[in-house]
Order: structure tokens, then sequence, then C-alpha cells
């Protein structure tokens, strides 16, 4: 995401109340409640049409909202888009923004994790976690980053925010210390920390997702979903996934999924990374999936 340089964001005004804009009655507004009373809300991991936006941002944000979506998730925008002016474009779409991946907040990236909080009217800042950390390869390298995380955490809570750790497969395939990466991060960061699973990811590492979903409970508010082939190749490192496919169509068993979380999930992210199809039509049809089946809420019925 493009740093531009601006004031130092100090007025937190409004960003108390920004949960109850982005979340109905009946459905929890910030993590650590126990039970959502509806099926979770369905929103739109912006990374799925990077290359849509660099051609015409305002078309493909209408564009998804007229599929049903009325949140999104932001990652990286154009080197020619602020993130003021990407508020814009969201607002005249009229999206909301559920959750922002954004940098660690060290340095010169704290301003920017202020900058996008107060333009997208956002509590929840994700860490997006890429490429792979290699001190995720050592117990050691793993606590380092544990401490990393932990400090990031009390920035966001002393700014009004809320922090959370996004993962890849290398947390569900790397052992330190005789667990799983992931295990030691549940373990060790701070409990109010909360994670967003990637469901592909966990299965591409050898996991079955709806377990580990309900391993993380009540911690794990938002779900990325989506679908393909979901298995491991040695391109992958390189940042070259197979196609996947809309959700729904693929190896994902997202009825066990929703099930094995228990209504904990407040926000479920759709996200490809790559298709071999035409990308609107993909993300359409995983919307009707998972409306159509009662499986996260929309703007419109499927």
């Amino acid at each position: 995401m493009k740093n531009i340089p601006r004031r130092e964001f100090l007025n937190r005004v409004g960003l108390g109340a920004i949960s109850a804009a982005l979340v109905p009655a009946g459905v929890f507004s910030g993590f650590g409640n126990d039970y959502l009373t509806e099926p979770a809300r369905i929103g739109l991991q912006l990374y799925t049409v990077r290359n849509e936006i660099k051609d015409d941002i305002a078309r493909t944000l209408d564009q998804v909202a007229e599929i049903g979506f009325e949140a999104v998730e932001t990652a990286f925008w154009p080197e020619n888009i602020s993130v003021t002016e990407a508020a814009k474009y969201l607002k005249n779409a009229g999206l909301a923004v559920s959750s922002a991946h954004v940098e660690l907040p060290i340095g010169d990236k704290k301003a920017s994790m202020l900058e996008t909080a107060e333009a997208f009217n956002c509590r929840k800042m994700i860490w997006h976690g890429w490429p792979e950390d290699k001190r995720y390869s050592t117990i050691e390298g793993t606590k380092e980053l544990v401490d990393i995380y932990n400090e990031a955490n009390h920035f966001a809570k002393s700014n009004g925010l809320q922090f959370g750790l996004h993962n890849h497969w290398w947390e569900y395939r790397n052992r330190v210390d005789g667990r799983y990466v992931y295990q030691v991060l549940m373990e060790s960061v701070e409990p109010d920390i909360f994670f967003e699973i990637d469901t592909y990811w966990v299965k591409v590492a050898g996991h079955d997702p709806a377990g580990i979903v309900a391993e993380f409970g009540k911690r794990a508010p938002f779900l990325h979903i989506k679908d393909g082939p979901a298995r491991w190749n040695d391109a992958l490192p390189k940042d070259n996934p197979e196609p996947m496919v809309a959700v729904g169509q693929g190896t994902q068993n997202f009825p066990a999924i929703v099930k094995a979380a228990n209504r904990n999930t407040e926000w479920m992210i759709v996200e490809m990374d790559k298709t071999a199809t035409d990308v609107f039509a993909a993300i359409k049809d995983s919307y009707v999936y998972l409306v159509r089946n009662g499986l996260a809420k929309g703007k419109k019925t499927a």
C-alpha cells in the first residue's frame, strides 16, 4: 500500500462507532463476543480484482456492489491512487470496509496504518503476512515475531484499533520446537490479537480447514473463503498458485467449515488470487453459493 505523507492522525473521533456502522443488529461487532445470532456477513478481498482496479477502479467497485457485496477488505492500491482517493471511490460505490490488510506499524508504517483507518472508517487492521518471514523456521525467530506482533497490537489499541494476523501456508507447514508455527502464535500472541484464517492455505498445507477453524473458535472472527485444487505445488513460493475457482466448485467443504466455526465468524471474505475464468463471474457464483446455502449473508438474496 502506498504511503502518503500527511499530518499525523491524532483525532480518532468516530472510530469507536465504526463496528456498529459496519455490522447490523444481531451480529457482533468486535472480537471477543461469544456467539453470532445469524450468518456471517460476506465481503470481497479486493486483491481478487487488483488488475481490474488498475484499468477502471470506479467500474470495478460498482460491479462488486452490484453482485451484492456491501463491504470489502482492502489490500494494495495502484501507486497513483492514495487511500483517501480510494475511499472516495468506495463511498461512491456504496461499499463499506470490513477490514484492511496493512503493513506492520513499525517506523513510518505507523502513520500508514492510521491513515488507512481514518480514510476507510475501519477499525480492523490485519497484517497481510506476505512474503514468508524466514524467522518462522526457528522457535527463536517465531518468538521474535510474536514480540513484534504484540508491539503492533499495542500501537493499534492505543489508537482505538484492533490488530489481526492473516496466514498463508507456512504457518501450517513449518514446525518449530515440535509444534506448528500457528500453534506457537495462538499460545504466544496477546489474547486480543485476532486471527483471519485463510482456509485455502490451511488445506494447501495439509490440514483440515474445519478442524483448524474449530480449534481457533472465537479468536478467528474473519475467514478467507476461496476454492480450487488446494494442493501444494512448488510454484507457490514464487507467488504462482494454480487457478482458483468459484466458491463451492472446488475441493473445499464450506458447510463443514461454517459448522465448525460455531457462529463465531463475523466476516467471510471471498478471495481468488488467480482465476482461469472471468473473475466477475467467479465472484458472482461465489456470492450466490454462500448466500443461497445460508452460509453467509449479503445485501441481496441469491
